[in-house]
């Protein structure tokens, strides 16, 4: 049986890299090493199985860290078969300790309360921690997540958005069958129609997708031009959504079943909208209330005025300045504001004096015979 090897060290990256890191370094080796690209190669089909069950690992946030644990508990390093090594013998057992040899019974072996490793392996590659497993059934598809900006009036508000997102979506020319039109599915010749292959070390084997099938146990005779007998397309989808009153910057919806296509007729995972709002040429935004920033001249300020302002929604408000009124003064409207959870906030006029730039002979004289009967010093 095949030594297992490290799946950092397949792909070239260190036990630190980003998901994004690993992810750039799979999609660069898998170019590389394509079978399609190496045709006089007979290791580039090897090579590219090798980089594929890597990255099914390590690509995946929640297997990579079950893997990691159990490369940290050296389940890739410490089981070897021994001879005499009874197999179902529990840690501890006579032949039976960890790094001592022997074959193990993955469902009872205990990890830190990660389950057994029967278990790990259940999750981590669709079938039981032994050699035999049963094919994969349908599969949720992955959660995809995007940043939409929007309006600051149609977050504040609520409303429909436009959105274009790249999803996968089923080939038209086969309909998923990967097939080129006329072409016969027949069994896969690397997994026997399985779905699975066995890879393990020691006294152990766990079950992986078939790389060659893809986990379908059959592959046609010519594949499909279109998606190269993926079975499915990356396209760019259209569609509006509603972005519900009140959102802010960083606020997040989950939309049901608008992510990734499923596998094996499993349902299609959701989409994860991250929202971006976009700064208003009046408002500015303070919790739930609406800061509405109005210019008012010397004379409102000084005389008192009043005066009207418009709400978000369109209305019209009457303001009252009164004598005297400073610049940056505030004067609260209840109601006003922005509604979410049945909580609606205020809107706040926010007063800014407008200070002439240049004044008229006479305009100057009058302001400087102000200042003199006043006591102002200028």
């Amino acid at each position: 049986m095949a030594q297992t090897r490290d799946y950092y060290a397949v792909l070239g990256v260190p036990a630190s890299a980003t998901q994004d890191e690993i992810k750039k370094k799979y999609r660069k080796l898998a170019a590389k090493h394509h079978p399609d690209k190496n045709p006089t190669d007979p290791k580039a089909a090897e090579t590219f199985k090798e980089i594929s069950e890597a990255y099914q690992v390590l690509g995946d946030a929640a297997k990579r860290k079950q893997y990691d644990e159990m490369r940290r508990l050296g389940a890739f390093g410490g089981f070897g078969g021994r001879p005499g090594g009874g197999a179902g013998q529990r840690p501890g057992a006579p032949g039976g300790a960890p790094g001592a040899g022997g074959n193990f019974n993955f469902e009872d072996f205990d990890i830190g309360g990660l389950g057994g490793l029967g278990d790990i392996f259940s999750s981590m590659f669709g079938s039981g921690g032994r050699a035999g497993g049963r094919s994969r059934g349908p599969e949720r598809g992955q959660d995809v997540e995007a940043q939409l900006s929007i309006a600051f009036r149609v977050a504040a508000l609520g409303g429909k958005v436009p959105i274009e997102l790249e999803v996968n979506e089923e080939c038209a020319t086969c309909h998923g069958s990967g097939a080129a039109p006329g072409a016969k599915i027949q069994t896969c010749p690397e997994c026997q129609g399985r779905g699975t292959i066995s890879f393990g070390q020691g006294g152990f084997a766990v079950q992986r997708p078939c790389p060659m099938c893809l986990g379908k146990g059959t592959v046609p005779s010519e594949r499909c031009p279109t998606c190269n007998g993926a079975g499915e397309v990356r396209v760019r989808k259209k569609m509006m959504i509603t972005a519900p009153a009140g959102v802010d910057t960083g606020t997040k919806i989950r939309i049901k079943g608008q992510g990734g296509r499923g596998a094996h007729n499993g349902p299609p995972g959701d989409l994860l909208i991250t929202f971006q709002v976009e700064p208003d040429r009046f408002f500015r935004r303070e919790g739930l209330d609406l800061i509405a920033p109005v210019k008012i001249n010397i004379a409102q300020a000084t005389l008192g005025s009043k005066i009207s302002v418009t709400t978000l929604d369109g209305k019209k408000v009457a303001i009252k300045i009164p004598q005297g009124t400073p610049n940056g003064k505030r004067f609260r409207v209840r109601g006003q504001g922005i509604t979410k959870d049945d909580r609606t906030g205020d809107l706040i006029v926010e007063a800014q004096i407008d200070v002439p730039a240049k004044l008229t002979e006479e305009q100057e004289k009058a302001m400087k015979d102000f200042a003199e009967a006043s006591g102002l010093k200028y």
